[in-house]
């Protein structure tokens, strides 16, 4: 595979937050796929709308040959809805996700690290993230540190401290 490269987001790249949050979206039966009009719906769509307006709004892409392959954004939550992984009105959530034909290749892995840094670096004392029970996706994040603070009957809620050595 070719070298991946790991930047901030640029606002060019806003345009593919829809794609890529629908691609984070997790397909309990790839027969059967979930619509793309989820990214509609106002609890999935608070994760994009307006993103880059806020403080609080951090992206990182990974790129491959020039091409942007996966992304990993993370904002603060409130409101009504609030998002899926809210814990608190301090504690930014996170999404990512990564084209299918380039999953499994650790670049998930390499934008969960990147992002953690850029958040820790922030001064954020933690994030959030909710996954889907059945997303292989679950081992990576408790790899990474995250633990389960509440399960729900289809997904967890998962939360991950923030230290220096972070970033």
């Amino acid at each position: 595979m070719s070298q991946v490269t790991i930047r901030e987001m640029k606002v060019e790249d806003r345009v593919l937050l829809e794609e890529f949050l629908y691609l984070a979206v997790h397909q309990r039966d790839p027969a059967v796929p979930v619509p793309r009009s989820v990214t509609s719906e106002p609890g999935v769509r608070i994760y994009i709308e307006g993103f880059g307006a806020a403080a609080d709004d951090h992206g990182l892409v990974a790129e491959v040959d020039g091409r942007v392959v996966g992304m990993a954004w993370a904002r603060v939550l409130g409101g009504d809805p609030p998002g899926y992984g809210h814990v608190d009105d301090e504690t930014p959530e996170l999404a990512v996700s990564v084209r299918p034909e380039f999953r499994g290749r650790g670049i998930g892995t390499l934008l969960m690290g990147q992002i953690l840094r850029v958040l820790a670096g922030c001064g954020y004392r933690r994030t959030s993230l909710s996954v889907d029970k059945t997303n292989e996706a679950v081992r990576l994040y408790a790899r990474l540190g995250f633990e389960v603070i509440v399960e729900n009957d289809v997904d967890y809620l998962m939360i991950r401290t923030l230290s220096v050595e972070d970033g």
